[in-house]
């Protein structure tokens, strides 16, 4: 009995131990998006580092000055908070069990770069409205041409972060990185205890609040399924920043193809589940079309080059410990809260709406609208067609770049 439990053991650690493509991991991740869509709900990042953020600028007694909540939220009425925690210990679960798992401590100018990144990242999502996820992914999920716009953003700021970074390892001192902590024997044995524990107690929770439908069985899916997500990414290293990045930097377009596939799958299935009114397109699109997703995406292109990620790759790659995204971790959530603060002080994120604008009632701000495309075009059959027709036009774009290489700077 006790030799049949270390077989099962070691066929469970292969499994987490066994390579997995970004293709694979996109449509893993597609399972994923739509069981949240199915449960009426979404997938966010920003939203949670923007309220971390809000508690750092409560320790620092900015709370005041910028205008927040007098006393942050509790984190269970935080549903995208708990789902990054979920991501990261998914993550961090799967890298325990794997072996992958090790302290990696970068160049001291690293970790000044993940700050400089981070800020500008932050900025970015309060102007866009979300990240990678909320402010790019999701909206397309959601049939926004917000989406689109970021994207546009985010390669055109790419582009000019790569360069920007390629004349400052020219002309700044960046040192070397130390030798990585977490590669003794002892540390061998215990990681992937850690891990499965780990991922035992995360499972436990999320079951318990998912039993409690009535209160927090939308919290028990969110985290749950986040949970899976971490896994996902953590082990096939599926990445937003990759996929707007490498083209411009080493013409490698397969993480490009692979969220092109995510979008491809998921979308039919958002489509259907939209029409049947189980999904809300104005409680999840930001109001940022056009000129918030624009700009809110160059200013995010250019900071992910410097952070080394997005913000779920920074989730991910923290949890297998690499320490620059403690760095980025901190100033995105910090300038993330403070950026949404001024914004709002300003009056740009204001909302107002007009009973007479498109067919439905947007949010309006100075930022933008809520663009959603059947309100735009005259039905689903268009809506889909514009965008099964981006996506080819972005392989295209890509496919061509791979054999050209006219975009890419190395």
């Amino acid at each position: 009995m006790i030799q049949n439990l270390h077989h099962l053991h070691d066929d469970l650690r292969r499994l987490f131990q066994t390579p997995v493509s970004p293709f694979l991991g996109a449509a893993l991740l597609a399972l994923a998006v739509i069981t949240l869509m199915a449960g009426g709900t979404h997938w966010g990042v920003f939203g949670g580092l923007r309220t971390l953020g809000d508690g750092i600028n409560h320790l620092f007694g900015l709370n005041l000055l910028l205008g927040l909540p007098d006393a942050p939220f509790s984190p269970l009425h935080q549903p995208i908070l708990i789902s990054d925690v979920a991501l990261i210990v998914g993550a961090m679960s799967a890298a325990l069990i794997a072996g992958n798992h090790r302290l990696i401590r970068p160049p001291p100018m690293e970790y000044l770069s993940g700050a400089f990144g981070g800020i500008l990242m932050g900025l970015g999502a309060a102007m866009a409205g979300g990240c990678t996820v909320g402010g790019f992914f999701t909206p397309l999920t959601f049939f926004s041409p917000s989406g689109w716009m970021m994207g546009i953003g985010l390669m055109a700021g790419a582009a000019i972060g790569i360069r920007l970074l390629l004349w400052a390892m020219e002309h700044l001192p960046w040192g070397k990185a130390p030798v990585p902590l977490g590669q003794n024997e002892r540390w061998k044995t215990i990681a992937p205890r850690l891990g499965w524990t780990l991922l035992a107690l995360t499972l436990s929770c999320g079951m318990i609040l998912y039993r409690q439908k009535e209160a927090y069985g939308t919290l028990g899916l969110t985290l749950l399924v986040a949970l899976f997500i971490g896994i996902i990414l953590q082990r096939s290293r599926l990445c937003f920043s990759k996929a707007i990045r490498e083209p411009f930097m080493t013409a490698d377009g397969q993480h490009a193809k692979a969220v092109m596939l995510l979008l491809a799958l998921v979308t039919p299935a958002a489509a259907l589940l939209l029409q049947q009114g189980i999904l809300t397109p104005y409680t999840v699109i930001p109001p940022r079309f056009w000129l918030g997703s624009l700009l809110g995406g160059i200013c995010f292109g250019i900071g992910m080059v410097f952070a080394g990620g997005c913000a779920t790759s920074t989730l991910w790659r923290l949890a297998e410990g690499n320490l620059k995204m403690l760095s980025t971790l901190f100033f995105f959530s910090w300038s993330g809260s403070v950026s949404h603060a001024l914004l709002t002080h300003a009056g740009w994120n204001e909302r107002r709406y007009d009973l007479d604008f498109l067919d439905a009632i947007p949010a309006i701000t100075d930022l933008g609208y809520q663009a959603f495309l059947p309100d735009l075009t005259p039905g689903w059959g268009m809506t889909l067609a514009i965008t099964y027709g981006m996506l080819l036009a972005w392989y295209l774009l890509v496919r061509d770049n791979e054999r050209s290489e006219r975009f890419t700077v190395f």
